[in-house]
């Protein structure tokens, strides 16, 4: 795959001029109204989600896993903040902004932040699968989780994979796209990180829902519950996954195909990459589905907060039930 992506990247360095315009400028328009519904939804979502992780749960105090999901909040909190930016540009029929230090941060921040997500998601299904399928080691896993340096060893090794896009890139507008072995490895570097920081964890993320669904089926005595909770909570990641990062993954390798061919259709594969994209930030939306299952008392605690009438509701429901 890598020698691929070298070919790719060394044809395009010949031929391909970088160009941020936006050919159908409706679309983008429609794809920056899409991502502004997606931050005016995500971000009171995520803001709360935030509170209740750092005055109500205390995460750096649990034994369970919110450390990892309040770093995953945390990094769709920083992804949602670059939507407007991002939005703008498509606004203004721009696929990218043309000044070099604002693409170039833009991408840094989508790149880390999105890496953020994907990891602390692949971190909460290993952890998950260790105590489904590995319960002898629950006490060196509760250890690990109530120490910080995993998240911030996580947030450190993002930082270098992330670095290509500060360097030389055709995806910014006023790159010089110039030929030069230097160029190209920079340029198929960042896409090896964006290739494999997907794929690698989704395959991992595969491979431990298998093993808490064999799991399950083999326990036919004692307590299922948690177990199934397990396979909702491996399940619910593996759905995000496959939602929001799988599609723009394969329209990538599209793009590049199209354009190592020269292909007359390319344009399209861009604009539908471009809207893919857009569709990927819906994980801030569906990373909640991941608490709901991760935490137990979760779903009741955001509800009794934000929604007490819907608590009381609730309550009452179950006592006339208890009635009967």
């Amino acid at each position: 795959m890598t020698q691929l992506l070298k070919e790719m990247i060394a044809s395009m360095g010949t031929h391909i001029e970088p160009n941020c315009t936006a050919e159908n400028k409706h679309l983008y328009i429609f794809y920056s109204s899409v991502m502004i519904v997606e931050f005016i939804l995500a971000l009171p979502l995520n803001l709360t989600v935030l509170y209740l992780f750092i005055f109500k749960l205390k995460f750096w105090k649990s034994n369970s896993n919110t450390v990892f999901l309040f770093n995953l909040v945390v990094a769709d909190v920083l992804l949602l903040i670059c939507l407007p930016v991002k939005a703008y540009h498509f606004q203004m029929g721009e696929r990218r902004s043309k000044n070099g230090f604002v693409c170039k941060a833009m991408l840094f921040m989508l790149f880390l932040n999105r890496g953020a997500s994907i990891a602390f998601l692949t971190v909460i299904s290993v952890d998950r699968y260790f105590n489904v399928v590995h319960p002898q080691k629950k006490n060196f896993l509760k250890a690990l989780k109530r120490s910080p340096h995993i998240s911030v060893l996580i947030w450190l090794l993002l930082l270098p994979l992330t670095i290509p896009t500060m360097l030389k890139t055709f995806e910014c507008c006023n790159s010089l796209n110039r030929e030069g072995e230097e160029d190209n490895i920079t340029d198929t570097l960042r896409e090896v990180v964006f290739f494999t920081q997907i794929l690698i964890p989704f395959f991992i993320l595969v491979f431990c829902t298998v093993q808490v669904v064999q799991r399950l089926k083999r326990k036919t005595v004692g307590d299922r519950t948690k177990l199934r909770r397990a396979v909702f909570l491996v399940t619910s990641v593996v759905l995000v996954f496959s939602i929001c990062f799988l599609p723009c993954t394969i329209s990538r390798m599209v793009v590049l195909i199209f354009r190592v061919n020269d292909f007359s259709k390319e344009e399209i594969a861009v604009q539908v990459y471009d809207g893919l994209m857009v569709f990927s930030y819906l994980d801030c939306l569906l990373d909640p589905l991941v608490y709901c299952f991760s935490c137990t008392n979760f779903k009741e605690l955001y509800i009794t907060k934000f929604f007490p009438f819907l608590a009381s509701k609730d309550e009452g429901q179950q006592r006339d039930s208890s009635r009967l």
